[in-house]
């Protein structure tokens, strides 16, 4: 049996890796990387998105697309993208607004609301095909 069959946890270690790493590089591509950005939640590639897709992938390619446990991963590996293409980033929306609207009135907070915490399609779409991409190489090593 594949090593990484045997230890399934490892693979979306590894796609974690990968993508934070690809985000990092497409950070220092675009002229707007900082670590915090890179660890942080938003951004292209979304993690999370490369995170589900490799254990969902993974357990796919173990124990079958007819799984039981494939279909609970893949249930939730939807509602995490859903999350995050959708209500984070209305939250994120929300929190731009709110900043914007704190910088009219005077205030002595200096804190600003998180606004990059949710993904764009496109972006959850590259972190999904990490994801698979990662699971696929390491399940045939």
């Amino acid at each position: 049996m594949n090593f990484f069959a045997h230890y399934i946890i490892l693979i979306p270690i590894l796609s974690w890796v990968t993508a934070v790493t690809l985000k990092g590089v497409y950070g220092l591509h675009t002229r707007s990387f900082s670590v915090r950005q890179t660890l942080g939640s938003g951004g292209m590639p979304s993690v999370h998105s490369a995170l589900v897709t490799s254990i969902t992938t993974a357990l796919g390619i173990k124990y079958g697309v007819f799984s039981d446990i494939f279909t609970i991963a893949l249930v939730f590996s939807m509602i995490i993208i859903y999350d995050a293409i959708n209500v984070r980033f209305e939250a994120g929306l929300h929190a731009k607004a709110l900043n914007q609207l704190k910088c009219n009135k005077e205030t002595s907070r200096d804190y600003n609301f998180n606004e990059s915490i949710g993904h764009l399609p496109e972006e959850a779409f590259a972190g999904s095909i990490i994801g698979i991409i990662v699971a696929i190489v390491l399940m045939n090593i």
